[in-house]
């Protein structure tokens, strides 16, 4: 059996990883998870990337509304293990449970950052120029 070269996720990763994003914002939607700073905050989970032999599931989250984002996430990697185990319904057709590590999403400040780049008075002579020259 041919195995893909890349790195890239493959479809089944890409697919479980989606269900177990949404397995998990549904505990988290219920307030399953005892903790006051989970349940008074809004966590938004962008994307959840499984391990090649689907064992383990990083979550990338963000705390929205919430200064100290770490702390939110080592609550949730706190209760990891009780957050995994309330998966089970939703991802009962896995053969193994993923465990449940938790990141924070940096990827929207990654944004902010090129967006500001992008409309800084250098980048933008030089987009001019650029522009100019195709003339």
């Amino acid at each position: 059996m041919n195995r893909p070269t890349s790195s890239a996720p493959s479809q089944r990763m890409l697919r479980v990883g989606e269900q177990v994003r949404a397995a998990i914002t549904q505990v988290l939607q219920r307030g399953e998870v005892r903790d006051p700073l989970i349940e008074k905050t809004v966590i938004s989970i962008s994307e959840v990337r499984m391990s090649p032999d689907l064992k383990i599931a990083t979550a990338y989250v963000t705390p929205l509304g919430v200064a100290d984002h770490q702390a939110v996430i080592d609550a949730l990697n706190h209760h990891a293990k009780y957050i995994r185990g309330r998966l089970g319904p939703q991802l009962r057709q896995m053969k193994y449970m993923p465990e449940v590590r938790f990141r924070d999403d940096t990827s929207f400040d990654n944004y902010k950052k090129i967006d500001e780049l992008l409309r800084s008075p250098e980048v933008s002579r030089d987009l001019d120029h650029s522009d100019d020259e195709q003339e």
